[in-house]
C-alpha cells in the first residue's frame, strides 16, 4: 500500500486494517519489527494517513476476567487513596471507583502485614459479587510480591527498588505462571536504581537499561502476562521516553501492553492538563493500552479525566461529543444556559456529535460533521439542525434543549457506548 510521508516521499507499507467501526472509523497496526530508526517515519506516514486511526500492536494480556492491549479497548485504571489495613475505608473507596468505571483498581501493599489487608478486601468483594481486577502495588519487597500472588490479580513491581533481586524476580515470575496472575514492571524515571542513575543517568536510556534484566527473565521463563510502563512527571521526557523505547522494546519482540500516565501530576486544571497532553500526546501516537490520570484528589476523579481524555483522542466514545463556539457580542440567545441543558439531558447518550453554535457566521460550516445542532437565529431564538440541514426554525431558547431531544429521540437507537480499540 503507498502512502505519502512529510516530505511527499511515497513510501510502501504494509498496513492491517484491524477493526472497522461506526463513522469509518479504523485501527492500524505498525509491524512489531518495525526497526527503531524508521519508526519516526512510519509513525508519520500513518498520522498523515490515517490520523487518529492507528495503534501499536501490543499481546493480549488477561488480568483477572479483563483483557488489555491487542485490539481490546484502552482500559482506564486508578489507585486507592486510603490505608490498605483500613480495610472497610478502602472497599468503599473501591466500590465508589467500581460506580465511576474504573476498571482496573490498584492498592499499596508496602509490607507483609498488609498482604492479609489485601486478601480481605478482595474476599469482601468478590462476596459482593464484584469481580474488578486488583492490583497489589509492591515496592522494595521481593517477598511481600511473592506473597501477594495467591491473592492479587496483577502485581507491579518497580525495577529502580527490586534491589536487583533477580533471583526473586525469576521466582515471582514462575509463581505468576503458575497461578495465572499478571504483573507490571512499572519504571519510574524518579526511582531508578543506583547503579542505573550512575551510568546513564535519568535519561531515557537508563530507563531503558533497567527494565532488561528482567524482560530477559520473563523471556526466559516463556511468561506472557506482563503490562510495561515507563513514567516521569514531566511531561515532555514522559512523551519522548515512550517515543524512543518503545520502538526499540517492539524490536525485541518484546511487544507488551504499556499502561501510561504522568507521575505527580498534582491537581486541578494543572494537573489534568500535564495528564492531558502526557497520555493523550500517546494516545495520538498509538500507544498505551491502559492508563491512570494521577492526580491529588479522590481518585474517582481521575476516572472521568480519563475517559475524557479517551474519547477526545477518538479511542473510546462513552458520552456525546460535544462541538460549541466560545460564543461572542454577535450571540443573541443564552447560549452557556441552553449548552448546559443540552449537556445534562444528553450526558448518558454516545455515539454523536452535537453542536451548540452561537450565531450563523462561523456555526454551520464549524458543525458540518455534526449529527445534531442548535444554532443562534436572533434574539433568544435558535434554529435546530439534523445532519446539517435546518429542520426546526425560531424555536425560543427555553424551548432548545427539549426540542433538540425530541429531534434525536426521533432519529437515534443508542448503542451503551461506541469504543474504539
Amino acid at each position: 500500500m503507498a502512502l505519502t510521508s512529510l516530505d511527499n516521499e511515497v513510501v510502501e507499507v504494509s498496513v492491517i486494517p484491524c477493526k472497522v467501526l461506526m463513522k469509518f472509523s479504523m485501527d492500524f497496526i505498525y509491524p512489531a519489527h518495525t526497526a527503531a530508526r524508521n519508526f519516526t517515519l512510519f509513525r508519520e506516514v500513518l498520522l498523515i494517513n490515517f490520523p487518529l486511526m492507528f495503534r501499536r500492536q501490543s499481546r493480549v494480556v488477561s488480568i483477572a476476567n479483563l483483557l488489555i492491549g491487542g485490539p481490546h479497548p484502552i482500559r482506564v485504571q486508578s489507585m486507592t487513596h486510603t490505608p490498605t489495613q483500613d480495610i472497610k475505608a478502602t472497599v468503599d473507596q473501591i466500590y465508589q471507583l467500581y460506580e465511576a468505571q474504573c476498571e482496573i483498581i490498584r492498592i499499596a501493599v508496602p509490607n507483609l502485614s498488609t498482604v492479609d489487608a489485601f486478601r480481605q478486601i478482595k474476599m469482601q468483594l468478590r462476596n459482593d459479587q464484584i469481580a474488578i481486577p486488583l492490583v497489589a502495588d509492591v515496592h522494595f519487597s521481593p517477598s511481600v510480591a511473592i506473597a501477594c500472588i495467591p491473592h492479587a490479580d496483577k502485581i507491579r513491581i518497580n525495577p529502580g527498588n527490586f534491589n536487583d533481586n533477580f533471583s526473586a524476580f525469576q521466582q515471582l515470575v514462575q509463581l505468576a505462571k503458575k497461578e495465572g496472575k499478571a504483573l507490571r514492571i512499572g519504571v519510574n524515571q524518579g526511582s531508578l536504581s543506583k547503579s542505573i542513575l550512575k551510568q546513564y543517568g535519568h535519561a531515557a536510556e537508563g530507563m531503558y537499561q533497567s527494565v532488561q534484566p528482567f524482560l530477559e527473565i520473563v523471556q526466559s521463563e516463556n511468561f506472557e502476562n506482563i503490562v510495561l510502563s515507563f513514567k516521569s512527571n514531566d511531561v515532555s521526557k514522559m512523551i519522548e521516553n515512550h517515543r524512543t523505547i518503545v520502538p526499540r522494546l517492539d524490536q525485541q519482540g518484546f511487544n507488551f501492553p504499556l499502561h501510561i500516565g504522568v507521575t505527580e501530576a498534582g491537581n486541578d486544571n494543572y494537573g489534568r492538563i500535564k495528564g492531558a497532553i502526557g497520555i493523550g500526546s500517546l494516545l495520538i501516537d498509538g500507544i498505551g493500552d491502559t492508563i491512570r490520570v494521577s492526580l491529588t484528589e479522590d481518585p474517582v476523579q481521575e476516572v472521568a479525566v480519563a475517559y475524557d481524555i479517551l474519547q477526545t483522542c477518538g479511542k473510546r466514545f462513552v458520552h456525546p461529543e460535544y462541538i460549541a463556539c466560545p460564543s461572542c457580542g454577535r450571540t443573541q440567545y443564552s447560549m452557556r444556559q441552553v449548552f448546559d441543558e443540552i449537556k445534562a439531558k444528553t450526558s448518558h447518550l454516545s455515539g454523536i456529535k452535537i453542536a451548540i453554535m452561537g450565531c450563523v457566521v462561523n456555526g454551520i460550516g464549524e458543525m458540518e460533521d455534526a449529527d445534531y445542532g442548535c444554532v443562534g437565529a436572533g434574539p433568544g431564538k435558535v434554529n435546530l439542525y439534523y445532519k446539517n440541514h435546518c429542520v426546526k426554525t425560531n424555536i425560543s431558547e427555553q424551548n432548545a434543549a427539549e426540542e433538540l431531544i425530541k429531534m434525536i429521540e426521533t432519529h437515534e437507537t443508542f448503542l451503551p457506548s461506541i469504543e474504539y480499540p
